[in-house]
């Protein structure tokens, strides 16, 4: 009590008179200097904490200095004034909307005192709870204001990494917890920092927390923690590359219950295509595709690529994950895809309906390339939920597209493909319909079937992506005539794609002479006329949107297969599509922009690779050129690049969002997309629009001498390209090779250089093993020496008192005599 009224009467001054909160703080900060008694100290530094909250600027500029004296002096000794000042030192550096200024400015001194920051770092090994956790709590705020300046500081501190690395160690779940976020700070952006702590042990200790946290079952301590190690890797070579040395990839397939070895003729076990999801699994595993793709990205070796590839296909293609993870397995799929997903076999699965995704079906196992085309026609599940055309939804499709489109790149996959499609040879044989030439000869039919539309406008993608730049390709699509009696609704068999119940294929009728099969040019023409026609008796803004969704989706198809194709563009011309194509440029009305830019577009590839023989050609068609007006057709194509769906696509992107003021509410689950273009055809557009325009005004007894490169120039260069890429892949194999052996060979000298140094230190062992030896020998020898002169010390002094003894006897008998 005496030592509280001290404190008072100090405090409130000799007259009693009430004092400022600056008088106050002054005093306070003079009890803070080392003079004084511990126990002062912390009641100034408590007192001090409480005028912070109110006060910070007068406590900042009166007291900071004392409080970091008190820090380096008092911290280390002291637990509960090293809470004090750290909680006090936070108050005063943490910003809000009011005190950003001087949070920053109280900040800046903090920083300017290097040995503070150490200490700090030192601090972090201190095994007090609430030490460690103010001194985490401190270095939080000072990285949030001012992060590259600590980063610098944690570099050269002398226990800066083992500490941190220590904290991760710690069973303390509120401790481990705020480390993870600090860590997440203190490596932003700071590779070096990145590299020092995954050499220190950083990614075991974070997939251990992983692990005792449930895996990615657990929460969001898994999440950051996964998170931090997304942020050790990304953009960081050195790190990926020691991550491969580690047994951790495998631990990243364990963790999505993906074995490690499946062979491609095996499918994945059911407890990793069917999960139970929600919402924080959801963003785990999505952290972990990340890292993953990562990796894949970065190219590296052939078994962890193949391990990861046939992951995300499995995910993507035959699992019951969420959309969107499915939508970011496709995209994390490298675009040189090399796994052969012909041979890649699945067993997809089909939810039981009216069980809200409890129980499901197995369906009979198929490839991995007929699982993709299905998914891209018909969306997930066979097609399940195709009436619901959401967002989410078509960011799917449109990834199995790209997926589709980076699979094909390669010449004789393509043409593979293709020749599937042919008629059989015999005509006794029944014609195998896949689902994707199914859903290209869809014929255009009211009322409007919404899925219909969209399979058939993503068919046209899968197609194109088939025939762009590919003349032995093209040549082989004019002999494709599928037969006349296509079903619009039913299902259908063929080469990439076999449902679950394996029924065989309906046998078609026998078709008479009359209604023979018609070529593919021929059927688009005649789809693209009813679509036209279609739309002009629309019966809503809807309902026409979705036919000029179609429109858009034939016009892209024709002019990347007319381009550089003569024979296709004489047939094209032949079937009717000259006046289909000349109609909608010449009625064109306000709110229609971009079809008659298109059809201006595929006119212009008619006219310039109009040239063989026919009832149609340059000179028929330039007449009409001049009457619509070339400078009518020029603003026409101006206009398509303007268009905001032109500049909204982008690579990884062909979804947009359906204007609707009803939907600005709607959950993005639940929102409803639309697709109109592809990456492919913007690129398309981009390479030939200049092209066409200078063609348009051309003679036509002239050929423009841009036209583009031969059939067989085409097909040399395509050639060339597959040389170089494979060679290119054959490269970075070798260069990671040779940096794995560098990186061995490193070790190993290390390793010898370890054995040495131990064999030399062996050897000094052994000597001063020896010289001891000998040094105890020879203490042996003198302590017997010791031993044995002293026995014989005894012995002459034992006779000698014998002989004292018959002396004083023989004396004593001749006194009594």
């Amino acid at each position: 009590m005496d030592f509280l009224s001290q404190t008072y009467i100090a405090l409130r001054g000799p007259t009693g008179a009430p004092q400022s909160a600056q008088d106050t703080i002054a005093k306070l900060s003079d009890r803070l200097s080392p003079s004084t008694l511990l126990a002062d100290r912390r009641a100034a530094v408590l007192a001090l904490k409480g005028l912070a909250r109110d006060c910070k600027e007068d406590v900042g500029e009166r007291a900071l200095p004392g409080l970091l004296e008190v820090l380096h002096n008092d911290a280390e000794i002291d637990a509960d004034i090293a809470k004090a000042v750290l909680e006090t030192i936070t108050q005063l550096c943490e910003s809000d909307d009011d005190s950003k200024d001087l949070a920053l400015k109280h900040t800046d001194y903090v920083i300017g005192n290097e040995q503070a920051i150490h200490i700090l770092f030192s601090l972090l090994g201190d095994t007090h709870f609430y030490t460690r956790y103010a001194t985490l709590q401190l270095l939080s705020v000072l990285l949030q204001n001012r992060r590259s300046q600590v980063q610098g500081f944690f570099l050269k501190a002398p226990a800066g990494a083992s500490s941190v690395i220590a904290i991760l160690e710690d069973k303390r779940e509120i401790i481990r917890n705020e480390s993870i976020t600090m860590i997440q700070m203190l490596i932003s952006q700071s590779p070096d920092i990145q590299k020092v702590l995954a050499f220190e042990g950083a990614f075991e200790k974070l997939f251990n927390t992983v692990t005792h946290e449930g895996g990615l079952e657990g929460g969001v301590i898994s999440q950051d923690a996964l998170r931090c190690v997304d942020s050790l890797l990304r953009y960081n070579s050195s790190n990926q590359s020691y991550f491969r040395e580690t047994s951790l990839p495998a631990l990243l397939c364990s963790l999505l219950l993906l074995p490690p070895n499946l062979s491609l003729r095996d499918s994945a076990p059911q407890e990793f295509a069917l999960q139970f999801w929600d919402s924080q699994k959801v963003a785990n595993v999505s952290l972990v595709l990340g890292i993953m793709g990562m990796l894949v990205g970065s190219k590296g070796s052939s078994q962890e690529l193949s391990v990861f590839v046939r992951g995300f296909v499995e995910l993507a293609l035959a699992s019951n994950a969420p959309t969107p993870l499915k939508t970011q397995a496709l995209h994390l799929l490298p675009s040189t895809l090399t796994l052969p997903l012909s041979e890649v076999i699945l067993t997809p699965y089909m939810p039981v309906p009216e069980t809200r995704g409890e129980e499901w079906d197995r369906l009979e196992p198929a490839s991995a390339l007929d699982a993709l085309v299905e998914l891209a026609l018909h969306g997930e599940y066979n097609g399940l939920y195709s009436d619901s055309r959401t967002k989410e939804g078509l960011e799917l499709r449109s990834a199995a597209v790209i997926v589709f489109d980076n699979f094909v790149r390669k010449e004789d996959i393509r043409q593979a493909i293709v020749q599937g499609m042919l008629p059989p040879q015999h005509p006794s044989e029944v014609p195998m319909i896949s689902p994707l030439l199914h859903s290209l000869c869809l014929s255009p039919s009211s009322p409007l079937n919404i899925a219909d539309v969209t399979s058939t406008h993503l068919a046209t993608l899968l197609f194109a992506h088939l025939l762009a730049g590919s003349p032995k390709a093209k040549t082989a699509a004019r002999s494709i005539k599928p037969s006349s009696n296509i079903p619009g609704e039913t299902s259908v068999q063929g080469p990439l794609f076999v449902p679950a119940d394996s029924t065989p294929a309906p046998t078609p009728p026998e078709d008479d002479e009359e209604d023979a099969p018609q070529s593919l040019l021929h059927l688009f023409a005649e789809n693209l006329s009813l679509c036209f026609l279609s739309r002009s008796r629309a019966e809503d803004d809807r309902e026409e949107r979705e036919w000029n969704r179609l429109i858009v989706g034939y016009i892209c198809l024709l002019a990347q297969w007319l381009w550089d194709d003569p024979k296709a563009t004489m047939e094209f011309l032949e079937a009717g599509g000259l006046g289909t194509l000349v109609e909608p440029i010449n009625q064109i009305s306000e709110s229609e922009d971009l079809i008659p830019g298109l059809c201006t577009f595929l006119l212009g590839i008619c006219y310039e690779f109009n040239r063989e023989p026919g009832e149609i050609t340059r000179a028929t068609i330039h007449p009409i050129i001049s009457r619509l007006g070339v400078d009518v057709l020029l603003g026409h194509m101006t206009r398509v690049r303007e268009h905001d769906w032109f500049k909204s696509i982008g690579p990884e992107s062909m979804v947009l969002r359906y204007p609707s003021k009803a939907l600005q509410n709607t959950p993005p689950a639940e929102q409803e997309g639309e697709i109109w273009l592809d990456w492919s055809f913007i690129d398309f557009w981009k390479s030939n629009q200049h092209t066409i325009q200078r063609g348009l005004a051309t003679d036509p007894s002239t050929l423009a001498s841009s036209s583009g490169p031969s059939a067989e120039s085409a097909m040399l260069i395509n050639s060339l390209k597959d040389v170089i890429r494979s060679q290119v892949q054959e490269i970075d194999a070798l260069q990671l090779r040779l940096k794995e052996l560098s990186a061995t060979k490193a070790r190993l000298a290390d390793s010898e250089a370890r054995v040495a140094e131990l064999e030399a230190g062996l050897q000094t062992a052994n000597g001063k093993k020896r010289e001891v030896e000998k040094e105890q020998e020879d203490i042996l020898v003198l302590l017997d020496d010791m031993s044995t002169k002293r026995r014989r010390d005894n012995m002459e002094v034992s006779e000698d008192e014998a002989d004292d003894d018959d002396e004083d006897e023989d004396e004593d008998e001749g006194g009594e005599e």
